[in-house]
């Protein structure tokens, strides 16, 4: 019989294989020089480490700062 301690290894493996799926099947192209936002520069340091990035940092963090309070998320 399984204990609560394998139980929850278990899920934690599970999500672990779910999210190395999503991010396996996540399609990625070549990153953007400019935002597409602000047109300013991403750095080259970002564009390598996030492949297929198209904004910039400043303008993620805004779009998810929006994103979280169209969604009733309290910050």
């Amino acid at each position: 019989m399984a204990d609560s301690m394998d139980l929850v290894q278990q899920r934690v493996e599970e999500e672990l294989a779910r999210n190395l799926a999503n991010a396996k099947q996540h399609p990625t192209g070549a990153s953007e020089f400019f935002c597409l936002s602000c047109d300013a520069v991403i750095p080259e340091a970002r564009r390598r480490a996030l492949p297929g990035v198209s904004v910039c940092v400043t303008c993620k963090e805004v779009s998810e700062l929006k994103s979280a309070h169209y969604k009733g998320a309290a910050l």
